[in-house]
């Protein structure tokens, strides 16, 4: 039997001392440090450009500008937000291939100069607005095994690749590299594999017209811990290693990564508190626990069960099978239906539940109000240092 699900000390002794209204994600500094290092550390020669929307609090962004993380930006918001707190110009890679030609000229007003594109209109926009720049071209994978795959929104097939990087080469801007992502919380640590292969075909075919590709973003879908292990990013790092060296020999091109869920999830915690216990029938021998978070205010992932938390409650005694909803007038609401999930016997209105790994895609999803029900807050906690 796995061991309980535990709150980590130090938000937990701020959750005890501060008692802040609920629901609320509190964020421990401390942690995304340590995960941001691991990172670095499984993967030394890569540039890591953070993926803002994981968690865009300003305290993350700060922390991780000053251990020298560079930035994966989306939007002119994210621009500014990394700017406001420590974040250098040139730290910042503009990855969102749907972008207004308004939104290129700011981003290049601004000093960010590499930008990610899948598409010739797209292309035509960055050289008209930000002459010069250095673009990625992002190419179509679908492999198996990500909790929220990206489908077809994102990319290109190699021979659309291979033509909007030559025509980057002709309108002056630096065809930098290829770019791909395997989808959120990716379990096949091999699941770079094809992305790879394709880079490897389009920078040979790139090579003969006379361009060398310096870069490969290999995105980032690194997975953590849920309910259920999955492999390590030293496992993932392993298998992209190989296929690097089995792709590109001994000269593989630089590569990027844009790590968000494994820097920043296991940093949080979100505090729940229980609204109602119910049940449907006499005979039904599961409760329904409504919880005061839902899929509106911070806890998105859980559509279709794609994400399974790990939930901890210090309410003593013996468990049994629950429902969890939120707290909304909608019937979309239901947080946890399929997944069995167990919670104590004795639980009762006002009553907490933690949420365990918490720190990554929750907040940043909260809506502004839907039914009334304000914003998922983040408390940012951290240790002083001299």
């Amino acid at each position: 039997m796995a061991a309980p699900a535990t709150v980590p000390d130090r938000i937990r002794e701020f959750l005890d001392r501060v008692a802040p209204p609920t629901p609320c994600l509190v964020v421990d500094l401390d942690i995304v440090r340590d995960r941001f290092l691991g990172v670095r550390a499984a993967l030394p020669t890569a540039r890591i450009c953070y993926a803002v929307k994981a968690n865009p609090a300003p305290e993350v962004i700060a922390l991780l500008a000053e251990l020298g993380s560079d930035f994966d930006v989306a939007s002119t918001a994210e621009i500014t937000l990394c700017l406001a707190n420590g974040a250098r110009p040139e730290s910042l890679a503009y990855g969102n291939t749907i972008k207004k030609p308004a939104d290129i000229a700011f981003a290049h007003r601004h000093g960010v100069t590499l930008f990610t594109t899948d598409s010739l209109g797209d292309v035509e926009h960055i050289a008209r607005q930000a002459p010069g720049a250095r673009v990625f071209c992002r190419v179509l994978v679908e492999p198996p095994g990500a909790a929220t795959p990206f489908g077809r929104k994102f990319g290109c097939d190699e021979q659309m690749a291979c033509d909007i990087l030559l025509r980057a080469t002709e309108i002056g801007l630096r065809a930098h590299g290829v770019s791909f992502h395997v989808g959120s919380q990716q379990t096949d640590q091999d699941a770079w594999r094809g992305g790879i292969e394709q880079a490897a075909r389009i920078g040979r075919r790139l090579a003969d017209a006379g361009v060398e590709l310096p870069m490969i973003n290999l995105g980032g879908g690194f997975p953590v811990r849920y309910r259920t292990d999955v492999p390590t990013i030293a496992d993932c790092v392993a298998a992209i290693r190989h296929r690097l060296a089995e792709q590109f020999g001994d000269r593989p091109p630089s590569p990027l990564i844009e790590p968000g869920r494994a820097v920043v999830a296991d940093a949080g915690v979100i505090r729940s508190e229980v609204v109602l216990v119910a049940r449907k029938s006499a005979a039904d021998e599961h409760r329904w626990v409504y919880l005061d978070i839902g899929r509106y205010s911070g806890l998105a992932e859980t559509e279709a069960e794609m994400i399974t938390y790990r939930l901890a409650s210090a309410v003593p005694g013996p468990d049994g099978p629950v429902v969890l909803a939120g707290p909304t007038c909608d019937g979309d609401d239901v947080i946890y239906q399929r997944t069995p999930y167990r919670l104590p016997l004795a639980l009762a209105s006002g009553d907490h539940v933690d949420i365990l790994s918490a720190g990554a895609y929750t907040a940043s999803y909260s809506s502004v109000s839907f039914n009334g029900f304000a914003p998922l807050p983040t408390y940012v906690i951290r240790t002083i240092r001299d």
